[in-house]
């Protein structure tokens, strides 16, 4: 019996969930085969022509593959993809967390000489650092006010849209065009490399953040590097998105987000009995979070006490500012560590005036026009949310009319009933076991974790208050906005995913694998006008209809499912009883 299977309390003996395992293994790779497939066959459906010289990369066959075909394949890499990583957190399977970082780098890698799929939105991001670099404001003309540009008249389908994206986004955009000049290949291809860098980069910084126990970084490798969902969204999408979770992550990851509910040693649980899991950073951030251990004996710190030093609240602080300067969403995620510090006023003060301080800058810089169709965005609905049913069902009851006060008031509801009911839910800490030290078995000499849960990973936070670290925070705030907002997109979800990578919540990544491929299946593909219309009905059926449905059946099956979590959690100590 292995070390893992020891510890794990099964037997190694081949089993139902070998099976599972297996089938894991050959639909993650099967996924992420055809997503790169859809990209190498060239322009198609789901992969826009890329105006510019051929030689100049992304490459591809120029196959000119079939609608149909490319769709199908579409739909099978989304199917495979979210039933495989369903499958791979739930089986037995016990892949080395460093080859799944490295098929999922390469994959990601290879995906950045490839042209993006899925959707067009590449080229409005080209658009509008094309605007910027020839001295205009994005944010207040379109691309439809310059037709005969190369660059411009590339978009497709919002032509006449001002651009949402934040500053900084807009700031990598302009580069990537400076450096494009009137090729959208060329401009394209920069950005993708920017997109690929940061995608990889947060999967350094994850597996870096998880070092010292290999369950959990397995797990975190499968909901980000190697995620086939993710490597369809945001490396072969190549959204912007990507570049806002990276600045996320970095911001966690130096604040010692997930270890300040621990002594000075930034363990999680120093206080509570808890598995302590050592924080192992990237070189550069170590050295702003590193602190030394206190002298033997001496009474631990409160985590207030023990927190960041003043260097690493700064820098989360402008990481923080960074993402949303990128995405204006994203700051969502600045509830967690606002959460973790909030028992200090000075450091919940570093951290709030530098991100503060950071986006005032950025957007005060990009002009008066910055946020004119971000409040426009705001007040849309999408066909695939649960909303746009109430949307329907208001104007079949009191007329036409778009209900906007109405669907925003009832998503603010929504999400705040969401986020307190998974925050009562939050996973509870193990105590460690008299004697229990070092020496175990485990990476590290660090005691290896008991299997808890359905997958088996070790808890490190205390249910509820005051324990709860950051990275869980923001997992639970970034949940609920994804399932309340009246407009969602499936690349949306990439922020959750990272943000459980580093939390890890076995019961709630499942319900976010099964809403990112539901929602996924809605847009097939993210183009409109190239869906042929013998295939209308992926739109007036799955996207109008069943989709919406299957996520408020999910919606309310994880608020029925926290409801019970958060009930049990209060009626036992904090100490006893598995992970929700």
């Amino acid at each position: 019996m292995t070390a893992d299977a020891a510890v794990a309390g099964k037997s190694t003996a081949r089993g139902p969930r070998d099976g599972l395992g297996g089938f894991a293994r050959a639909a993650l790779a099967s996924s992420v085969g055809l997503t790169i497939l859809i990209g190498l066959l060239g322009p198609s459906a789901m992969v826009p022509e890329l105006p510019g010289p051929s030689w100049q990369p992304p490459y591809s066959l120029g196959a000119e593959p079939g609608a149909h075909l490319v769709i199908a394949m579409a739909a099978l890499a989304i199917l495979l993809g979210g039933a495989g990583l369903g499958a791979a957190l739930r089986s037995r399977w016990r892949p080395d967390p460093r080859r799944l970082l490295a098929a999922g780098s390469g994959a990601v890698a290879l995906l950045a000489f490839l042209p993006p799929s899925g959707s067009a939105d590449h080229l409005n991001y080209a658009a509008y650092g094309r605007l910027a670099a020839l001295g205009h404001d994005p944010y207040a003309v379109t691309p439809a006010d310059f037709p005969g540009d190369p660059v411009t008249g590339a978009v497709e389908e919002w032509t006449g849209v001002t651009s949402v994206y934040g500053p900084l986004a807009t700031a990598v955009q302009t580069l990537a065009s400076l450096v494009g000049g009137d090729s959208v290949r060329l401009t394209v291809f920069v950005m993708a490399l920017f997109n690929a860098a940061a995608f990889i980069g947060t999967s350094l910084l994850i597996h870096r953040f998880t070092a010292g126990d290999d369950r959990l970084q397995r797990r975190a490798a499968l909901l980000w590097a190697a995620n086939p969902l993710m490597i369809y969204h945001l490396a072969a999408g190549m959204h912007v998105d990507t570049l806002a979770v990276a600045c996320m992550v970095a911001a966690l990851v130096a604040l010692g987000a997930g270890r300040l509910a621990g002594g000075p040693g930034g363990s999680p649980g120093a206080e509570t009995g808890a598995r302590p899991v050592p924080p192992r950073w990237p070189s550069a951030l170590s050295r702003m979070t590193r602190r030394s251990p206190a002298p033997s004996g001496a009474p631990r710190r409160s985590p207030a006490a023990a927190g960041a030093s003043w260097r690493s609240l700064v820098a989360s602080g402008l990481l923080l500012g960074a993402g949303i300067g990128i995405k204006l969403n994203a700051g969502l995620v600045a509830l967690g560590p606002a959460w973790v510090v909030r028992r200090s006023p000075r450091r919940l003060a570093v951290v709030a005036g530098t991100a503060t301080a950071t986006v005032a800058v950025a957007y005060g810089l990009a002009g008066p026009h910055v946020l004119d169709q971000v409040g426009e965005a705001g007040r849309k609905v999408s066909l695939a949310t649960p909303w746009q049913l109430v949307k329907t069902g208001l104007q079949s009851l009191f007329g036409p009319g778009a209900y906007t006060i109405w669907i925003q008031l009832g998503s603010l509801a929504l999400l705040a009933v969401l986020a307190w009911l998974l925050l009562r839910a939050a996973p509870a800490a193990e105590p460690i076991a008299a004697g229990a030290g070092h020496g175990g078995p485990g990476r590290a000499g660090i005691p290896a974790p008991t299997a808890v849960g359905e997958a088996g990973v070790p808890a490190s936070t205390v249910v509820g208050g005051a324990g709860v670290p950051a990275p869980t925070v923001a997992a639970v705030v970034v949940a609920a906005w994804l399932l309340a907002a009246p407009y969602a997109l499936p690349w949306y979800d990439g922020l959750a995913f990272a943000l459980l990578a580093l939390a890890s919540w076995p019961a709630l990544e499942g319900f976010m694998v099964a809403r990112t491929t539901i929602l996924s299946l809605g847009y097939l593909p993210a183009r409109e006008p190239f869906r042929p219309e013998d295939l209308d009905w992926l739109k007036t059926v799955v996207r109008q209809q069943a989709v919406p449905w299957s996520l408020l059946a999910l919606t309310a099956a994880l608020a029925w499912w926290a409801a019970r979590a958060g009930a049990r959690a209060r009626r036992r100590p904090a100490s006893a009883g598995p992970r929700p």
